[in-house]
């Protein structure tokens, strides 16, 4: 293997989905990479962050930046929104802070989302990945907002074999979940979510492709309550398929 890449599985995946951690797991394994598993790993602290509670945050992160500034190589996340956390969130975090920042900045640097790394980094878009049937996109909003990331999962998605590639309505529109938002705003999110599913059934695709466990969940909960066979997959899971 010419390289050698450190997961960062986050909290979700390693508590509600670990075979989604497989997957991410198994692509990187099959794009050529070495993957290692910094086990002192926790969570970044975004949830904490978006709350406003930043004192509950600090030693969050730093922990999560002192796990990770011992090993070398790039980080690699499957998911935007811990992503955009690690690369913006520390920045405004440690703002000021002359002893932490520019560790916040240097891990930063280092750290990629899955398919941004697989895309941008590895120059990889087709892994030999099979999927019989209509898959369409959802753009999570911290990947799209926060980091820029569209293209990248898109060309993923286009390499997969057999699968027919359809366009999600209003695919940039948030599914309503935001973490704590939902819990805030549970009528807000509620409305987002009925729009969500409504392209959804719209789009007459059998699997919704996310890049984002929370959205995965927010999502599938819905159609679920409403007994649609439509489901949402992590694109690992796709891309791990043949």
């Amino acid at each position: 293997m010419s390289e050698k890449i450190n997961l960062f599985a986050t909290c979700i995946i390693d508590s509600l989905y670990p075979k989604i951690g497989e997957a991410v797991v198994s692509v990187l394994e099959k794009a050529g990479v070495g993957v290692e598993f910094p086990i002192g790993q926790t969570c970044c602290g975004q949830p904490a962050f978006n709350a406003g509670l930043r004192d509950q945050a600090r030693p969050i992160a730093e922990h999560t930046i002192a796990v990770f500034e011992s090993t070398d190589g790039p980080i690699v996340i499957p998911s935007g929104s811990c992503t955009a956390m690690i690369r913006h969130g520390y920045r405004e975090l440690f703002a000021g802070d002359p002893g932490w920042l520019p560790r916040a900045e240097a891990l930063a640097e280092r750290t990629y989302e899955f398919s941004e790394f697989l895309v941008d980094h590895l120059n990889v878009e087709d892994l030999g990945a099979r999927y019989s049937g209509k898959i369409a996109y959802h753009s999570s909003c911290h990947l799209l907002q926060d980091l820029g990331v569209d293209r990248q999962p898109r060309a993923l998605l286009d390499a997969v074999g057999d699968a027919e590639f359809v366009e999600l309505p209003q695919s940039e529109e948030c599914c309503g979940f935001g973490g704590v938002f939902s819990i805030e705003h549970p009528e807000i999110s509620a409305a987002m979510l009925d729009r969500k599913i409504a392209s959804i059934e719209e789009s007459s695709a059998a699997v919704v492709v996310s890049c984002d466990a929370g959205c995965l969940t927010n999502i599938n909960g819905g159609l679920h309550r409403r007994g649609n066979d439509q489901r949402v997959l992590h694109i690992a899971e796709i891309l791990d398929h043949t």
